[in-house]
């Protein structure tokens, strides 16, 4: 049976680290989401004007909530466990005590996924700033990023765990990363897009992130929205499963 109280010290660990670079890190996650809505949102918002019944700097900061979690919790699974497992060994010191790789692998995760959850926010708060009104439906979100990025820490971990060297992360940028970022609905819906792509955005995580996020800025959260609830809680499931085996089979087996 997998404990708390392992999770709960690499938790610890990492919060002790955090503590170093969080300013760094705290500014990338506030000024990366003010270049966007003003490349985007005063740029491209100049021409659009409206889209959907939304003003586009809206439509445009709720989208970039999903791009900013997907950053977070993919490229810290990603470098970081394979720079801790390959060049620092720090793993293999962790697991000379008493904690195994269920409950390392759903540590790390979990760490990303409350920064993805938090930091998340940030682009949301910018809009705001830029007029976006403000609701209840905003609690909301942190909730939202914290199981999408359990998603993308998970994926993160587990393409750590399969590539060869850290060059060959690359090509899961290039190949998959970028394409789901752009076939999200992040700066424009994804009913614009040819049909063959528009059914590909339904497997898509970060497309399910994005309608969620808008369903709750924008008060218009319905039943039909626990379908996207259910896609990323079964991506999460799968993914930590994935995780877990190929971090088993670099660690021990």
């Amino acid at each position: 049976m997998m404990e708390f109280a392992p999770v709960r010290a690499v938790w610890r660990r990492e919060l002790a680290l955090y503590r170093r670079y969080w300013a760094s890190t705290s500014f990338a996650a506030m000024t990366e989401p003010t270049i966007y809505l003003l490349a985007f949102g005063y740029g491209f918002g100049s021409v659009v004007g409206a889209l959907y019944g939304y003003d586009y700097k809206d439509f445009v900061a709720t989208g970039v909530v999903a791009t900013a979690v997907l950053f977070i919790g993919a490229f810290g699974g990603m470098f970081n466990t394979f720079i801790r497992r390959t060049f620092q060994h720090t793993y293999d010191a962790m697991l000379a005590a008493p904690v195994d790789v269920r409950e390392l692998v759903t540590a790390e995760a979990s760490w990303l996924a409350v920064k993805a959850g938090v930091y998340g926010c940030a682009p949301m708060l910018v809009g705001v700033a830029f007029g976006l009104e403000p609701s209840w439906g905003m609690l909301l979100v942190p909730f939202i990023g914290f199981l999408t990025g359990l998603v993308f820490a998970l994926f993160g971990v587990w393409v750590s765990a399969i590539v060869p060297s850290i060059n060959t992360f690359d090509y899961v940028i290039t190949g998959a990363l970028t394409p789901m970022f752009m076939v999200a609905g992040t700066f424009f819906p994804v009913t614009q897009l040819p049909a063959w792509v528009a059914a590909a955005a339904q497997v898509n995580p970060l497309y399910h992130c994005v309608e969620l996020v808008r369903g709750a800025v924008f008060g218009r959260l319905g039943l039909d929205d626990l379908g996207h609830l259910g896609v990323l809680s079964a991506c999460a499931v799968l993914m930590w499963a994935l995780a877990v085996w190929k971090m088993r089979a670099r660690l021990i087996d």
